[in-house]
């Protein structure tokens, strides 16, 4: 995934109804969030870089709690793609992505 594809879902994300920054994102200036800047986050400036493993773990634990779903996951398979996996939220028609961010970002999308 290049800078440009990385930037534009990191946009996606952060235009969601569920998103916040968390502390430890790391954005595309290389920053980290720390509590007490959180504050300065700028929507449609600071955009969350989420090849950043810690990052996309905030993303995850955003999307379980936009779902309402503790145990919401994204998992691969060789011959299908990534794909939403929950036990209670209606994530059945997220899948075949080429990405793990891409299945999390459009499962933050379909969010209630």
């Amino acid at each position: 995934m290049n800078d440009e594809e990385a930037k534009a879902l990191g946009r996606r994300l952060a235009a969601c109804r569920g998103f916040r920054p968390l502390r430890g994102m790391r954005d595309f200036d290389g920053r980290t969030w720390p509590p007490d800047l959180l504050f300065r986050w700028k929507d449609g400036v600071d955009v969350p870089d989420l090849r950043d493993p810690a990052t996309l773990g905030c993303a995850l634990s955003l999307a379980r709690e936009a779902h309402a779903d503790p145990y919401l996951c994204i998992v691969g398979d060789p011959e299908t793609g990534w794909r939403a996996d929950a036990v209670t939220a209606n994530v059945a028609d997220l899948h075949g992505f080429a990405s793990e961010i891409g299945a999390l970002v459009a499962t933050m999308e379909a969010s209630p």
